[in-house]
């Protein structure tokens, strides 16, 4: 027996699911709903149940949208370039930058031990848009992870055969940091991304 109501222990259950969330996150947010009006409530359900609903893959770079193409897609004044990037969440961060290309997303990396081959990423539409597209570069913006690296070298060998430009997000020391502070991988990508001055 819970030392809950059936109902909360329930719902603390299904918000457990939720990344970043553990079983204290999940009572408080039980308790925010709990002190919430119903109105609020009522609404907070509809939007979830649009979300799903309402939220699918844009046609051409796989962003979310809730059209056939996403915003980004639709916007004529982006340059030709596309960024390669693994998730949507990191779409977003390389947009913070104030970045004005598009974006293909692979929806993961190449891992052996998560068994995600490249087939089953994202990349056999790549090689498509760049046939069907004017795309002037690709940059490959993989996390710096060995999923990452191979994914990012695996790319790399197939733009090379078509013959498209192509480059990787440089890797290398923070701004603010401190060499001491460093561990030698990241110090080492530094060293050998250097550029000229």
């Amino acid at each position: 027996m819970g030392l809950y109501p059936e109902i909360i222990e329930k719902l603390i259950e299904k918000l457990k699911k939720l990344p970043g969330i553990g079983p204290k996150s999940a009572e408080r947010i039980v308790y925010y709903l709990i002190h919430c009006s119903e109105d609020e409530v009522v609404s907070l359900g509809e939007t979830l149940v649009f979300l799903k609903r309402q939220v699918k893959l844009c046609k051409k770079c796989f962003n979310f949208t809730e059209k056939d193409l996403c915003n980004i897609c639709l916007d004529e004044k982006r340059k030709n370039i596309i960024c390669v990037v693994e998730e949507v969440k990191d779409l977003i961060s390389i947009e913070k930058t104030n970045f004005k290309g598009r974006y293909h997303v692979l929806w993961g990396r190449i891992s052996m031990l998560d068994n995600t081959s490249p087939e089953q990423l994202k990349i056999l539409q790549l090689i498509e848009r760049i046939k069907d597209e004017k795309i002037e570069e690709i940059i490959i913006a993989t996390n710096p992870t060995i999923e990452g690296e191979n994914t990012a070298a695996y790319i790399s060998e197939i733009l090379k055969k078509i013959g498209i430009k192509h480059s990787r997000l440089a890797i290398g020391l923070p701004v603010g940091s401190e060499l001491e502070y460093i561990d030698s991988q990241t110090l080492k990508k530094a060293i050998e991304g250097r550029k000229e001055l």
